[in-house]
């Protein structure tokens, strides 16, 4: 069965708040699914509620309204924390619609005591779990970690919300977690639930439809940038990305774009190896741009011993732009890829890729359908088995690009016929270059398809079809507020 991260889950739901469809609307049908679960498990009885302050409560607040008309069925709620520190504006107004439903009890739990001391947990006929959700990560605090051990320890049939509350939704260590006897996830199966260590916590999971949209998981939206790692208040230089771009020869500009792009898109260090010819060329049109003088009027095979050094003390390689289709640059292409751990590989630099890539190195191509083409490829269709057969991440740019890693396939529709001007796949190639600094290679191409295009919506807005390459810059951080 196929499965998600959570981060993926989390983009997919703001993508369907950018398509329209309102997390109210998901939350509501949550609900709704979890209230049929119970009734069909008890039929009448009493119903107990371990709600966190998250969206995981809020699906379970829903769930209580819907049960609070049923009059077989009685409905406690136990909040985790004070109910006006709800954290979600959805969760908060469907609390607060629980104020015009009949409910048996309600109560505020700072303390384990005050939920035990209430006899709840012993004297009901089925526990819902919506604690904690798949925001969990470390060690579970109190008094979290106490009434996790009071479901478990209560012999009572437990329906866990989405996740085991404690339990990792991605698959990572596990300090405790409630132990259900059914599951109910929503939208797709999480990562972490299809672990052998699973099974111990979940017992029965069922996947249930929520009514996403199929466009919010199959085309990029501004729910992917969401995923996308956020700075630190106490980060320093070098923590959100260093990055080298390798390019120039023949042309100058190419390069240039990429590392301001790359800066742009937040990348801390940018520095550029280029051509003897060039490299004073490239450094007058930016200070901010480190550049490293290279020996030739091309990248040549003489090259590699520096730039190793180079590779070395950054994360990220981004190589093609501007560099020529000389042999020797050919050549000495083919040499560096390997010495990469990540590489965004472009423009001319795609005539120097050797096919499959070698161990140890992750890939992200950008071609347009003539580079795919030269490489073997044949049409976006095709993207998905390329990607797969060769171990590697490609943004396929068009009208719409194409990205894939050989399991997903995902279309970006932003960007207009104004990028056909020069410099834009530069300026994408350094956009790619930085977010793969501090996200997968897949998250890192669709979110920088989205943000260049987007960029270049908002330049096009202003330019119309004069617009330059360096117009998509400046609209970079608008993009990305």
């Amino acid at each position: 069965m196929k499965s998600i991260t959570s981060s993926r889950m989390r983009a997919i739901d703001a993508n369907c708040e950018y398509l329209g469809l309102k997390g109210l609307q998901l939350m509501e049908n949550a609900g709704a699914a979890i209230a049929r679960e119970v009734k069909e498990r008890i039929g009448t009885g009493k119903a107990v509620f371990i709600a966190g302050r998250g969206n995981n409560g809020g699906d379970a607040f829903v769930a209580a309204r819907h049960l609070s008309s049923d009059p077989d069925i009685k409905v406690y709620i136990a909040i985790v924390g004070q109910a006006s520190r709800i954290r979600t504006d959805d969760a908060k107004h469907n609390f607060n619609l629980l104020g015009h439903c009949t409910i048996e009890g309600l109560i505020e739990v700072t303390d384990a005591s005050h939920l035990k001391d209430t006899g709840w947990i012993d004297d009901s006929d089925v526990i819902i779990d919506a604690l904690l959700g798949t925001g969990i990560s470390g060690k579970i605090r109190e008094p979290e970690s106490t009434i996790i051990d009071m479901i478990n320890g209560s012999g009572k049939p437990v329906i866990a919300v989405d996740v085991p509350s404690g339990f990792d939704p991605d698959g990572g260590d596990v300090d405790k977690a409630v132990k259900a006897d059914i599951t109910l996830t929503f939208h797709a199966m999480k990562n972490g639930l299809t672990t052998p260590l699973a099974s111990k916590y979940t017992s029965e999971v069922k996947v249930v439809n929520i009514g996403v949209c199929s466009d919010a998981e199959k085309y990029v939206g501004s729910g992917d940038l969401k995923v996308l790692q956020r700075r630190r208040a106490d980060s320093h230089k070098g923590q959100s990305g260093r990055i080298l771009i390798i390019g120039g020869g023949p042309y100058s500009g190419a390069p240039a774009l990429a590392a301001m792009a790359a800066l742009r898109t937040g990348a801390d260090i940018v520095t550029v190896a280029a051509p003897a010819s060039v490299a004073g060329t490239i450094a007058a049109y930016s200070p901010d741009i480190i550049v490293r003088p290279l020996s030739s009027d091309v990248l040549c095979e003489e090259d590699i011993e520096t730039i190793t050094k180079l590779i070395g003390s950054h994360d990220v390689v981004v190589i093609g732009m501007g560099l020529g289709r000389d042999g020797r640059t050919k050549k000495a292409v083919s040499e560096i890829i390997p010495l990469c751990k990540k590489v965004v590989v472009d423009a001319d630099g795609l005539y120097g890729i050797e096919l499959p890539i070698p161990e140890g190195t992750e890939m992200i191509i950008t071609p347009h359908s003539g580079e795919f083409r030269a490489l073997g490829g044949e049409s976006a269709d095709d993207v998905k088995a390329f990607a797969s057969s060769n171990h590697l991440i490609i943004l396929l740019k068009g009208k719409e690009d194409t990205i894939s890693n050989g399991e997903r396939v995902a279309i970006n529709v932003t960007g207009n016929p104004g990028m056909t001007v020069g410099g834009t796949g530069d300026v994408l190639a350094g956009v790619t270059g930085a977010l793969f600094a501090i996200a997968s290679p897949v998250e890192a191409a669709c979110c920088a398809a989205f943000i260049n295009g987007a960029a270049g919506d908002l330049a096009f807005e202003e330019r119309g079809y004069g617009l330059l390459a360096t117009d998509v810059i400046d609209r970079i951080t608008d993009v990305m507020k």
